[in-house]
């Protein structure tokens, strides 16, 4: 009868899952949108309190009687975003997130000063890329200085949850990776990258302290109260969105290639070895498992979906029947969807453009079409370097928003040239918290500690949502994507 919650804090939305592991069912989903605060310099901000408002609106809306019987509760949040707190636990000023791309001159300035990129990739395993969290430290230094001031513990969405959840303060290495400042290898922090993003300060001591994935605590006694939930729930370590829907996809074990189609698009895969690139093109994460997670991350996915939608005042709902009489390809209409600018290909000032326009191809479905091709092909540009580095997949597993469309499944499939499976649980990452709540409240019971089995039992796959690559649209495809590296290969000097 016990019921694992979890907590998925993205960009769009908090949504909640109650997962009832006897019965192998989800109980309940809720879920809670979000606003975004953008500004024309690139900047992508949240408060901290929407967060906080969505999470109680979700458990409000829980049925008294599930609520009862939650044991314990996993948090999945967005990667990289910034939560400066003072010395009072009190959020001293907006979160820059993930998508932020205000600070990229600033991951040039930490890079410098430990000697460039490569020796980024040597100390910590990554480059600064645009999003992560260091490069927003000196940014607020400069533009919220009375904040950075007063600043006395760093904290990444995620963390910030467990910690109004909890009242106590915690980093775990999966999401940690994302900060820039994470030993990867050695899942520690690294003293230089954190004296090269100030060297006036001990970041090191504005940092919670490193726990094992499987850790669990307390939930505040009054937070539990204002929830309406028992008060011994536990709170498992939780992870970024990445890792947890990893779990929630059953990516805990080498060969799964997992992917999210949402606000940003992701490719990753379990490792039990630090997969470091020297040329960078992939982000080296720990996993929230214990193991590593080799992950590729575009910055523009359904956002130029939707940002088509919107311009041509129809839903992306409506999507999949508007491309039913288009073809692969799209006529020639190229999209390069670099929207919100780009970490894959790594183009931070990167910009939107459309190419192969005629009196003929330029409708609303064939540019519907040209968004969501270039957002795969760039996904497919991240997972050749997977394969250049000898990885190999036989199935693509999808989540995200985009896993809730035909057409998007099969374009993977078709892209890829891999079969598509997707997970009966849409909500990967709320449901990977979920079980990892499930796995670490296990562990701490004495009962069994392979989550590899825990997932294999629980994760289950739609066979009504698979898709197999059809080898005409696989061709077709790959002449656009080639289409796809020649002009992303010619506009790459302008957003140098």
């Amino acid at each position: 009868m016990s019921l694992y919650v979890g907590l998925d804090v993205g960009t769009q939305s908090v949504k909640l899952v109650a997962y009832d592991p006897e019965a192998r069912q989800v109980a309940a989903t809720i879920g809670h949108a979000l606003e975004l605060a953008a500004g024309d310099d690139g900047s992508r901000e949240q408060r901290a309190e929407w967060w906080i408002d969505a999470i109680r609106s979700c458990f409000a809306r829980l049925d008294p009687a599930l609520r009862e019987r939650v044991v314990a509760i996993g948090v999945s949040g967005q990667q990289h975003g910034f939560v400066p707190l003072d010395r009072d636990g009190n959020v001293l000023a907006p979160a820059k997130l993930w998508c932020d791309t205000s600070t990229a001159a600033e991951c040039d300035l930490i890079m410098d000063a430990v000697g460039g990129a490569q020796r980024s990739i040597e100390l910590a395993g990554n480059p600064i890329l645009v999003g992560y969290t260091a490069s927003k430290l000196p940014w607020t230094r400069k533009h919220r200085s009375q904040a950075y001031a007063q600043l006395a513990a760093i904290m990444l969405p995620h963390d910030y949850v467990n910690f109004w959840l909890t009242g106590e303060r915690w980093m775990e290495c999966g999401d940690a990776s994302g900060t820039g400042w994470l030993d990867v290898r050695n899942r520690r922090w690294s003293e230089e990258m954190l004296r090269a993003t100030d060297p006036d300060r001990d970041l090191a001591a504005l940092l919670p302290p490193l726990v094992e994935a499987d850790a669990t605590f307390p939930i505040a006694a009054h937070i539990a109260d204002a929830l309406g939930l028992p008060r011994n729930v536990r709170v498992s370590a939780g992870g970024g969105d990445n890792m947890m829907a990893a779990i929630g996809t059953g990516n805990v074990t080498p060969g799964v290639l997992s992917m999210s189609l949402g606000t940003s698009g992701t490719l990753f895969a379990y490792s039990d070895r630090a997969m470091v690139d020297e040329a960078g093109r992939w982000a080296a994460f720990c996993d929230s498992t214990g193991g590593w997670l080799p992950l590729i991350c575009t910055m523009n996915c359904t956002v130029a979906t939707e940002a088509v939608g919107k311009l041509c005042s129809f839903s992306t709902k409506e999507g999949d029947a508007l491309l039913s009489g288009t073809r692969p390809g799209a006529d020639g209409l190229l999209m390069l969807p670099f929207l919100n600018g780009e970490r894959t290909p790594n183009l931070p000032n990167g910009r939107g453009s459309l190419f192969g326009m005629t009196t003929t191809n330029f409708t609303v479905a064939n540019l519907y079409r040209a968004a969501m091709e270039g957002a795969v092909y760039s996904l497919k540009n991240g997972y050749d370097a997977f394969v250049d580095a000898g990885m190999r997949f036989e199935a693509i597993r999808l989540t995200g928003g985009g896993s809730h469309s035909a057409v998007w499944r099969q374009m993977v499939a078709d892209v890829f040239g891999l079969p598509v499976d997707v997970p009966e649980q849409a909500e990967g990452a709320a449901f990977g918290a979920a079980l990892q709540a499930l796995w670490a409240t296990s562990r701490a019971q004495g009962g069994g500690s392979d989550l590899a089995a825990l997932a294999a039992a629980h994760v289950r796959l739609e066979p009504r949502l698979s898709a197999h690559p059809h080898a005409e649209a696989t061709a077709a495809y790959a002449a656009q994507y080639a289409r796809f590296l020649s002009h992303l290969d010619a506009i790459r000097p302008l957003y140098a």
